[in-house]
């Protein structure tokens, strides 16, 4: 089957099996390998994407669901080479270790920070704890969306200026 739609503001279209998940497509179709499939059951986090400004796990919807989609990969949340605002705090917490759940972590916060860029720490934790990571502790990584929220709340004050 055919499909089209929009990934990390490219159009693309792939001809995929109906069976095909998102995340197999994103990861061999597309050969954007950000995106890790760990559990390939939705409980791991670690292929969460957005898809039409949603973070969904990308394991569990098939592509050909995707028609007219607008989706974002890890790939797609920084239009340059430099680090985002988040990924700099992550960094700079040392919020990332084997990196395996980084990419579905990042995406996840940065859909969170996009839609609520005041959230509070608890609301960063109950988000996050849909996302397992096995080398953290998830302190660091908490520390890195809370230091982060400042450029998300400057973006949402140009945006509504």
């Amino acid at each position: 089957m055919n499909v089209a739609f929009d990934i990390n503001g490219q159009p693309v279209e792939v001809q995929v099996e109906p069976r095909t998940t998102l995340a197999d497509c994103i990861r061999h179709d597309l050969r954007l390998t950000g995106t890790h499939v760990g559990c390939a059951h939705g409980t791991c986090g670690a292929c969460t994407v957005i898809v039409d400004g949603d973070a969904v796990r990308s394991c569990l919807i098939l592509a050909v669901q995707m028609q007219h989609a607008k989706i974002v990969t890890v790939e797609g949340i920084s239009n340059d080479d430099a680090l985002t605002p988040l990924q700099a705090a992550f960094r700079k917490h040392f919020a990332l270790q084997c990196g395996f759940c980084t990419p579905g972590i990042l995406i996840t916060a940065h859909a969170l920070l996009t839609e609520e860029p005041n959230a509070s720490e608890d609301r960063i934790r109950d988000v996050l704890s849909g996302s397992i990571c096995r080398c953290t502790g998830y302190i660091p990584i908490v520390q890195a969306v809370l230091e982060a929220r400042a450029a998300y709340q400057v973006q949402a004050r140009s945006a509504a200026a």
